[in-house]
């Protein structure tokens, strides 16, 4: 199914699959543009979409909840520390609490990159724009998600450093995970874990399997942006120039290859203004005038 469009003209974008595109425009993830098809919530020209194998041309006509789908605003990026006993969902079947419940109300409608489960807590990214959550959260880019993890059992170091070769549980693969011991305490350790590729409960599943029950685990960087000393439940917004410092080449793409996309130039933060360096501050020489002499130096 497609959207009508004027196959004489030569500037039509290409076709973009409907979930993509309002992934884009900043819906949801794909996977929940899905399921609103699924539900009956998204209309094209008044008809209900019954399938999202579906591609169009343009966001015209299209709807979401009785509610037209705009063009995608420019990316944003905060971040959250999320707390224990939140779940990263906007909508949960067990009525449990969400992420989503506790967010400022000034905020616009926004994404997760990955999640974090009910029991971790630490830092969660939060965007206005699909594609980049996507984006972040593939294994190919690269990123590193650090932790910190506390842990009930015997830290054996040769389990933790064998584990920088890959594990498999219970049938699952996982990719090279770096788990160092910080410090001990009791029957408890502290470890700094680092990976890549960030599965389903995969620091707890992959630890448990070496005889460390994880009992707290906390997010402190994903990619190059940090927890820091954001208080728990707070959110604070990552500056544009950080934003694009990260991911500018990603979102340039993003631009130029989605009908969702403002037609606009992405910014390029090494030809912004940089802040000049600070002059020393460098007192005048004061003098001393005596009572009935002349000015003497000090």
């Amino acid at each position: 199914m497609t959207q009508d469009k004027d196959k004489n003209s030569a500037a039509d974008p290409a076709p973009e699959r409907i979930a993509k595109a309002l992934a884009r425009a900043g819906i949801g993830s794909r996977r929940e543009v899905e399921r609103l098809i699924e539900l009956g919530r998204v209309s094209i020209n008044g008809k209900r979409l019954k399938t999202p194998a579906c591609l169009i041309t343009s966001l015209e006509g299209i709807t979401v909840n009785g509610k037209p789908v705009e063009q995608a605003e420019s990316a944003r990026l905060w971040r959250y520390h999320k707390p224990r006993g939140l779940v990263t969902t906007h909508r949960d079947p067990e009525g449990r609490s969400t992420v989503f419940d506790h967010l400022p109300s000034h905020l616009p409608r926004v994404i997760s990159v990955g999640r974090l489960d009910l029991n971790s807590e630490g830092l969660l990214l939060l965007t206005n724009d699909g594609a980049l959550a996507r984006w972040m959260e593939m294994p190919k880019t690269g990123w590193i998600r650090r932790y910190k993890v506390r842990a009930h059992g015997t830290a054996d170091e040769a389990k933790l450093k064998a584990l920088a070769q890959g594990a498999v549980v219970d049938g699952i693969v996982y990719e090279p995970i770096e788990a160092t011991v910080e410090k001990v305490s009791g029957s408890n350790a502290w470890l700094n874990v680092a990976l890549r590729e960030g599965k389903n409960r995969e620091v707890r599943r992959v630890l448990a399997s070496i005889g460390l029950d994880v009992n707290r685990l906390i997010r402190t960087a994903y990619g190059p942006f940090t927890l820091g000393t954001l208080q728990r439940g707070a959110v604070g917004e990552i500056s544009s120039k950080a934003l694009y410092s990260a991911c500018g080449a990603h979102l340039g793409a993003l631009e130029s290859a989605s009908i969702a996309a403002q037609t606009k130039k992405a910014p390029n933060p090494s030809k912004w203004a940089k802040a000049k360096p600070k002059t020393k501050f460098r007192p005048k020489r004061s003098a001393l005038r005596t009572p009935n002499g002349p000015k003497e130096k000090r």
